[in-house]
């Protein structure tokens, strides 16, 4: 197979806090380098709900991409979060990433509005004629509350600059149907689904537990590829327990855990979103270590 337009292993980058709770630049630039020339990620996320996008400002978007951009983008692909439920705003961000230089755009489905099917179809597709810059459509129903549904993805896929999906809806057999369909390259939004979707055809994985497994995680794609299932099988066996830890309380917290306990400190969040307590972070952490991270 031949390498999908944003790479296989992509990370939604968490978004680093100095202490008082501003936007840490610096340690942004070390994360990121440390994702691509260590973890081998080929692609960030950068500006996500991983990122705590929500509680980050238009302009603290753009300073945090430029400087991403900067460290990496000549190494990386650097894919711009910029779903709302506001069209006219993602429209805006979307024009902001292009400025900065991103490589994609992941567009979520317009959330808590639960718009029907033909206005979320609208809605990406202004989206993709707001730029120039390759869309991955990110469809999480969980959260937002209404799925892209089959027909709606086949109908997206027509459009040039829709290109990929980050699927964390968990439906193989819908997911398989547009992959038959369509030429879209579906992406695993949920780290432990990586190895099924590659089955059905999917790429790759945009993950949580990558800030740690990104290196592994590429080890098993490789081996799905080269026809070595059992030992794809086996990687992710092995990294299953991190897989989901990673969510035993809310993802951005444990990422910020464990990366405050392998030097990428602090673990500072925005509100609504609490710091893990210890009980919490000790166990993510135990969990890393027996995985040999």
């Amino acid at each position: 197979m031949s390498q999908p337009v944003f790479g296989r292993v992509l990370t939604a980058m968490v978004t680093p806090f100095t202490a008082e709770g501003a936007i840490d630049l610096e340690q942004a630039r070390k994360l990121a380098a440390h994702l691509v020339d260590d973890q081998l990620n080929d692609g960030l996320v950068i500006n996500g709900t991983t990122g705590e996008s929500p509680t980050t400002s238009d302009a603290e978007k753009a300073q945090l991409m430029a400087a991403v951009v900067d460290e990496v983008g000549d190494r990386a692909t650097i894919v711009a979060g910029i779903g709302t439920n506001d069209t006219r705003h993602t429209m805006e961000l979307a024009q902001q990433a292009a400025q900065a230089g991103a490589d994609g755009l992941l567009v979520v489905t317009p959330y808590y509005t639960r718009p029907p099917q033909d206005a979320i179809a609208a809605h990406f597709l202004a989206v993709a004629d707001a730029t120039e810059v390759p869309l991955m459509l990110y469809d999480i129903p969980h959260r937002s509350g209404v799925p892209i549904e089959t027909a709606t993805l086949v109908e997206l896929a027509e459009h040039p600059r829709i290109v990929a999906v980050k699927d964390a809806k968990g439906l193989v057999v819908a997911s398989s149907t547009v992959i038959s369909r369509t030429d879209l390259a579906y992406y695993s939004g949920d780290d432990g689904f990586t190895l099924p979707l590659l089955a059905v055809g999917g790429v790759g994985v945009v993950g949580t537990s990558t800030h740690f497994t990104g290196a592994r995680m590429k080890a098993m794609i490789e081996k799905f590829l080269a026809g070595d299932i059992a030992g794809a099988a086996a990687d992710n066996a092995a990294l299953l327990p991190v897989f989901t830890g990673v969510f035993a309380t809310q993802g951005c917290m444990l990422v910020k855990a464990g990366l405050a306990a392998r030097g990428f400190g602090p673990a500072v969040l925005r509100r609504p979103l609490l710091e893990a307590s210890a009980e919490q972070a000790a166990a993510f952490v135990a969990v890393l270590d027996a995985a040999g991270i």
